[in-house]
């Protein structure tokens, strides 16, 4: 499944999706909001899915919201009544930090170039961010007099802390690629050349454990950011009896006591 803004390719229980505006430095377009909706949409019922990599096309990983459109006025979220650009916001943009929240499947950003605004808070949305020694980072929204309306209030923080969080929010300070990995905001910098194949390798670290596991060991840690400790525990009770009941579960104590390497089916 692509679309000619969002381009999906399969590497296994891998999917490399590419925002692909590159003119735009992948502004978050109604084609690329579609693209990236439908096939977040359909992300948890593919059960062969291990690791998700997301990057941009060309220098840019996302530039955020198209300027343009602000100056012009010609999206509905930047025109009309304060009501119809507030259900405008619910209908496009905010559509994806709800679908990213609701992902079992583990995502990686490899953040090839600028992340500014929502496509910062794009970033922030995934699970590990790789980045680039050329990938810049900025929640620029005062730049245009603007709030984040994408969830970057609610994801920034849980990246990198309130006050880091308050402080570029404020400030609009962009971060270069070795800053990004001191404040929290990206686990490691990579050369741009080794880029992708950096996230793909982790990606397959990832992908290498049963499916099924992978995907609620990270709700569960999800879930648990907003549980008291006894109402964790006891997710994690039920979430420990589901997985112990799979086939795979016990095929990876197997391997490791017959030291051998696992054969993970899925089921």
């Amino acid at each position: 499944m692509s679309h000619n803004a969002v381009l999906i390719e399969r590497d296994g229980p891998i999917a490399i999706v590419t925002l692909n505006e590159p003119e735009t430095r992948n502004a978050l377009s109604d084609p690329v909001i579609a693209g990236l909706v439908a096939f977040l949409e359909g992300a948890n019922a593919d059960e062969s899915l291990g690791c998700i990599v997301l990057t941009g096309a060309g220098e840019s990983f996302c530039s955020g919201g198209n300027i343009k459109d602000m100056h012009e006025g010609t999206h509905e979220m930047f025109r009309g009544r304060p009501h119809d650009m507030q259900e405008s916001y619910r209908k496009h943009i905010q559509r994806i930090p709800i679908l990213f929240h609701n992902l079992d499947v583990p995502v990686i950003a490899a953040v090839n170039g600028t992340a500014i605004g929502a496509g910062m808070d794009l970033a922030c949305m995934c699970d590990i961010r790789l980045a680039s020694s050329n990938a810049k980072f900025a929640e620029s929204f005062l730049r245009v007099g603007l709030i984040s309306g994408d969830g970057g209030a609610w994801y920034l923080p849980r990246v990198v802390g309130y006050a880091k969080a308050i402080e570029l929010a404020l400030t609009c300070r962009t971060l270069n690629a070795e800053e990004a990995e001191r404040w929290g905001v990206a686990s490691r910098v990579v050369s741009p050349e080794a880029l992708r194949d950096e996230a793909l390798a982790l990606a397959s670290q990832v992908a290498a454990f049963p499916l099924r596991s992978v995907r609620l060991n990270k709700r569960l840690i999800r879930q648990s950011s907003q549980l008291n400790l006894a109402d964790s525990l006891e997710l994690a009770a039920a979430y420990q009896s589901i997985i112990q009941n799979t086939n795979d579960q016990r095929e990876a104590v197997a391997a490791l006591v017959q030291k051998r390497k696992p054969n993970f089916t899925g089921n």
